[in-house]
């Protein structure tokens, strides 16, 4: 078993008392992870660190938090943190395909519209 990185086991609120305020002043994944006290492995996040994030935030999507309590905010973020780290210890970034690169890049490709030079002068 590898060694996992163990954050806060409850939710300790910022200085401030402002979870979102916290977060989006986050310099990390680590840190993250921490303010939300989420446990992970190191070697996961060193691959999967934007992924992981990108995805937490899909998952967030149209919530709307601001306003919201503290404690409700960190509860609604570390669960959708938790759900998008597995994503990636079960799985790989190249599989998951976050990014729209990686989306792309098995898109299939679109035929070039062609017409034939005779019918150019029709």
């Amino acid at each position: 078993m590898s060694a996992m990185k163990a954050g806060l086991d409850t939710y300790s609120a910022p200085a401030d008392g402002h979870v979102l305020k916290a977060l989006k002043s986050a310099g990390s994944a680590e840190e993250f992870f921490g303010l939300l006290g989420v446990p992970y492995d190191p070697k996961v996040l060193q691959v999967a660190r934007l992924h992981i994030l990108k995805r937490m935030g899909e998952y967030l999507g149209g919530d709307d938090l601001e306003g919201m309590p503290d404690p409700v905010v960190a509860a609604r973020c570390k669960t959708v943190l938790e759900r998008a780290y597995e994503d990636f210890v079960n799985s790989t970034p190249l599989n998951e395909r976050v990014f729209k690169v990686l989306k792309q890049a098995v898109e299939p490709k679109q035929p070039e519209p062609f017409v034939p030079l005779d019918r150019l002068f029709e």
